[in-house]
């Protein structure tokens, strides 16, 4: 048995947009309605966990899971530029009630991805005034935090959000290389979390940081291939883990891996299995990225915020999931701070430009009724979690 330190947190992460539903006044919603659009379908009603937020987190408590990492959404809180919805605001913070209530520890994300249909047209990240505007966002969502909440992710994945400004498909970021990054926007990113930071840090004992996708950068035998890593690399991740030097924590966020040519990122091996999403299945990818992000940010703890894969074979989920947490358990025994495992994602949701059809969830839920049902994944899940442990698939030497 490969035992946990006691407190690490057991969990699972989702996003609102991806499955709140009919999210309007979001920037998102007017791309997936837009004539000739690349995504294959709307998010619509998405999951209905506006309104089945307590059937889900009952559901985690129930599978035996301790926390839940959900985002609250800025274009509910703020829909039009200077007004602030108060209803929205006391939703969220009911959200954070019903986890204390059975017995779960919320993690709050300020911004997935999405931000109001305004905010994009007044300027986006590039507005002189967007971190003003995120700082005051953060002032609005105190009241969501102010109790009960210890962890808060300012922003989600900036290093993703920053190749996502250049108008790039968020499905084909991993499949086909990412993007270079707006690096105006990742300037601005990073000063939006610096403000954030400091109006959070009104709640004592709130502690904060942003997660980053780390890619599990790997340079293949050429010559070339290392520098190339390098160039490659730091832009696209290491920028973001050396500059949360001094947060409370940071969140690692990891899938697959990544090979580096003399020339650049290669296309995943025809030979090797692969996800619904096209990406390689490679559990270690969870711990080159914590150790990563420990190693460059100067040992500030880590947490797993998300971590899972996309398939319809949900044995394959298990033995994802099982190869991930030996290698994380790995970190740990060299002395690694790893606060928690929050395993992407709790349901089945809206994978942006791809819809519905790349399933990541722990839990399933019909289309038409909105019925939820745990997968054998969930189970096994909450079962490591209710032991604090998991028993090793490596067989010790004789």
């Amino acid at each position: 048995m490969l035992t946990f330190p006691q407190g690490f947190l057991w969990g699972a992460a989702t996003a609102a947009h991806q499955i709140e539903g009919n999210n309007v006044n979001s920037n998102w919603w007017p791309k997936e309605h837009a004539e000739g659009t690349t995504m294959v379908e709307p998010s619509g009603d998405a999951a209905d966990s506006f309104h089945r937020y307590r059937e889900d987190i009952k559901l985690l408590a129930d599978l035996g899971l301790d926390s839940y990492r959900f985002s609250i959404e800025w274009a509910r809180i703020e829909p039009e530029r200077g007004f602030t919805s108060r209803s929205a605001v006391d939703h969220y913070r009911r959200m954070v009630d019903t986890c204390h209530e059975f017995g779960i520890q919320p993690i709050v994300t300020l911004m997935h991805f999405t931000v109001p249909r305004w905010f994009e047209n007044d300027g986006f990240w590039r507005a002189k005034d967007a971190a003003d505007l995120f700082a005051r966002y953060t002032e609005l969502a105190l009241p969501v935090v102010a109790e009960g909440v210890n962890y808060v992710c300012t922003i989600n994945e900036p290093n993703i959000a920053a190749m996502l400004a250049g108008g790039e498909d968020a499905a084909n970021l991993v499949a086909h290389g990412l993007p270079d990054p707006d690096l105006q926007v990742a300037d601005a990113l990073l000063l939006s979390h610096q403000r954030s930071r400091e109006v959070l840090s009104q709640v004592s004992g709130l502690k904060t940081g942003w997660t980053v996708a780390t890619q599990a950068f790997v340079a293949v035998h050429e010559e070339g291939a290392a520098e190339k890593l390098v160039e490659y690399g730091h832009p696209r991740e290491d920028w973001y883990l050396e500059n949360v030097k001094g947060d409370d924590f940071v969140g690692v966020q990891a899938y697959t891996r990544t090979f580096i040519g003399p020339e650049g990122p290669r296309p995943v091996a025809k030979n090797v299995e692969t996800t619904l999403t096209g990406w390689e299945f490679f559990p270690p990818a969870a711990g080159i990225g914590v150790r990563a992000a420990w190693e460059l940010t100067d040992h500030v703890p880590v947490m797993v915020t998300e971590n899972g894969i996309a398939t319809a074979d949900d044995s394959r989920r298990i033995a994802y999931t099982q190869g991930a947490l030996e290698g994380l358990h790995a970190c740990i025994e060299d002395g690694i701070d790893l606060l928690g495992y929050l395993h992407w994602s709790a349901l089945d949701n809206y994978e942006w430009a791809s819809g519905f059809t790349p399933t990541f969830g722990l839990i399933a839920w019909d289309k038409q009724t909105f019925a939820r049902t745990p997968k054998p994944s969930a189970s096994w899940l909450g079962e490591v979690a209710r032991r604090n442990g998991l028993e090793s698939s490596v067989v010790p030497a004789a």
